[in-house]
């Protein structure tokens, strides 16, 4: 069964839900894609939870997360992980961030400075990649559609039907979770907005791109395309490949999986944290000395 207890912690007059597993000297926090939050994470944590203390929250307004109505742009997702951290973790961390967490990941680390010794990103898009070119577009597309699903999944039977992808690549027990707290019309109504809220930042995102991580950073691309997508994917892969080039000590790496690699190849994730870890080791008097 998943790991049931968390607590909330207070961001910028908003709440977050937090919830703390693993042993260790070390620190790992996750940041989940649009959509998703603390629960998508559960493939990840057992293998790592003998090597660092992990942190996987839900932003505000998803899951056990304080209601917000709010459309929070990626500073403000931003602003509330730096916030968060500061409360839960007491030194350096390494930062793991999927798909559009990666945005949210990549301005933290503006405001995280020397705390953040490592950042995974995991299958994310770069502004500069084209799919951005027509993302106002995109976006009410989305918009109409998640409009329909808000709508449908108020009868369960529906919500596993428009969720079918997500039960095929998580544990039944994560499912679960997810079926009771996303896909419920409160989750998908705060993915909406979420999701029109980084639509309109994206101009100025790309305008004025996220300083690039001064920690080592890994990029993990998912090699296989959604069906159909195999052109959009080459050019996307390419982006990230491009971008992993420009950073001053960054590496890109191919997996093998979908877009949703947490799920689909968790022992891939653990390694990039493993390897994070390792090269970014404290040394034992650069570590925040105990309470007395």
């Amino acid at each position: 069964m998943r790991q049931e207890t968390g607590r909330a912690v207070p961001v910028n007059g908003r709440s977050v839900h937090v919830e703390e597993s693993g042993t260790g000297p070390d620190w790992v926090v996750f940041e989940a894609g649009q959509g998703l939050g603390r629960t998508c994470w559960d493939a990840v944590l057992p293998l790592l939870a003998d090597r660092a203390r992990l942190v996987a929250y839900d932003r505000a307004g998803f899951g056990r997360s304080g209601r917000t109505t709010a459309e929070l742009g990626i500073d403000d997702m931003a602003a509330d992980l730096a916030a968060m951290t500061e409360v839960v973790i007491p030194g350096r961390f390494v930062l793991v961030a999927h798909s559009m967490g990666g945005l949210v990941a990549r301005r933290a680390a503006q405001r995280l400075g020397p705390r953040l010794r490592g950042l995974l990103l995991l299958d994310p898009t770069p502004e500069s990649a084209p799919v951005y070119d027509t993302f106002e577009r995109t976006a009410v597309k989305v918009d109409r559609a998640l409009s329909v699903t808000q709508g449908l999944v108020r009868f369960r039977p529906l919500a596993r039907v428009v969720s079918a992808n997500i039960r095929r690549a998580f544990p039944a027990d994560t499912y679960a979770a997810m079926l009771t707290e996303d896909f419920v019309p409160a989750g998908i109504a705060q993915t909406r907005r979420e999701f029109r809220a980084v639509a309109a930042d994206l101009p100025r995102l790309r305008a004025e791109p996220p300083a690039l991580p001064a920690c080592p950073t890994v990029l993990l691309s998912a090699s296989r395309p959604a069906r159909g997508r195999a052109p959009q994917h080459a050019v996307l892969t390419e982006h990230q490949r491009r971008w992993a080039k420009t950073l001053p000590d960054g590496r890109f790496e191919e997996v093998e999986s979908g877009h949703l690699v947490q799920a689909e190849a968790p022992e891939a994730v653990a390694a990039g944290v493993r390897q994070l870890l390792d090269r970014t080791a404290d040394r034992p008097a650069d570590r925040p000395a105990p309470p007395a």
